[in-house]
């Protein structure tokens, strides 16, 4: 898997510290050899071309803001890359009732590690493994918040009070390849919910033959927190454990679709607002341990 937190207290929810407050100004970054890009604001200008891309093993990518496009924000095709300490933001494609993709952070890495970043405003997913459906695997993100909503003011393509987006994160691969793991944990997912430019809008979309483990998580304000799918087809099915994580404010925490299996439930903390805990079908070895009260959001989101 990839690098593990250093010297973070555990169980902090959220981004922890400053997130991109760059120093030195690019228009776009085509990473091809190895490097630590820090303090670097990335404005692709509404480019119709991803603003970063990593091709190379080993590259850092901390404290940066990119911003500004009309294609992904970042795409890896490497293994070994860290990108951490970042706020990615608007990167719209089509237009609002013209739904096109642009992904915050995509590709198909191999051990990645998402930590301490911020993704609003996308078109497509906030972060999305693989569209291609290729073989990825050991992706975590951590101590993040990824969240959508009204648009303060018109930009590319999109009106002001247009809300953009499909899901913070979408898994995909197919049975054939083997299956990709990613782990979820401390991190907020927020505004994926009815007005926004798909139907069934959801938080974290975990499908095909992947393997998700989402940890100490918190959900508010979306219409799906967890949308988990069984399989369908060539595409195989998720296996998802969902441990120690809270939903608030959600119109249905988790659903379950195409009869998924052995779906692990451990420790949910339900609050206000939470009209469903559990819909939809799911196969066997369902497991449902632990259900709670959630704290305030207040409380859940509190730093040290």
């Amino acid at each position: 898997m990839p690098e593990e937190a250093k010297g973070r207290p555990p169980g902090l929810i959220g981004p922890v510290g400053p997130r991109g407050e760059p120093r030195e100004k690019v228009k776009l970054l085509d990473l091809r050899e190895k490097a630590v890009v820090e303090d670097t604001l990335v404005d692709a200008e509404y480019a119709e071309r991803d603003a970063v891309r990593i091709r190379a093993d080993g590259v850092v990518l901390r404290h940066c803001e990119i911003r500004n496009g009309m294609n992904d924000a970042v795409e890896v095709y490497a293994k070994d890359v860290l990108i951490e300490n970042c706020r990615i933001h608007h990167f719209l494609k089509g237009t609002y009732e013209k739904q096109s993709d642009a992904h915050g952070i995509t590709g198909c890495p191999t051990r990645l590690t998402i930590r301490n970043c911020e993704i609003y405003y996308v078109s497509g997913d906030s972060a999305q493994f693989d569209p291609g459906r290729e073989p990825w695997t050991d992706v975590l993100i951590e101590n993040c918040e990824f969240w959508t909503g009204p648009l303060p003011e018109d930009a590319a393509g999109f009106h002001k009070g247009e809300q953009p987006g499909e899901n913070a994160l979408d898994t995909k691969q197919r049975a054939k390849n083997p299956r990709s793991r990613i782990v979820v944990r401390n991190s907020v997912f927020h505004g994926w919910k009815k007005g926004g430019q798909i139907a069934n809008a959801s938080a974290l979309n975990l499908k095909n033959h992947v393997d998700a483990r989402v940890e100490n998580c918190v959900f508010y304000d979306n219409e799906i927190a967890l949308r988990l799918r069984g399989v369908t087809g060539a595409y195989g099915g998720a296996q998802v454990e969902a441990r120690d994580c809270a939903f608030l404010t959600c119109d249905i925490a988790v659903r379950a679709e195409d009869k998924i299996a052995n779906l692990k439930l451990v420790n949910p903390a339900y609050g206000a607002g939470v009209a469903t805990r559990l819909t939809g079908n799911t196969g066997p070895g369902l497991s449902i341990i632990g259900e709670r009260e959630a704290p305030s959001l207040e409380d859940l989101l509190r730093k040290k």
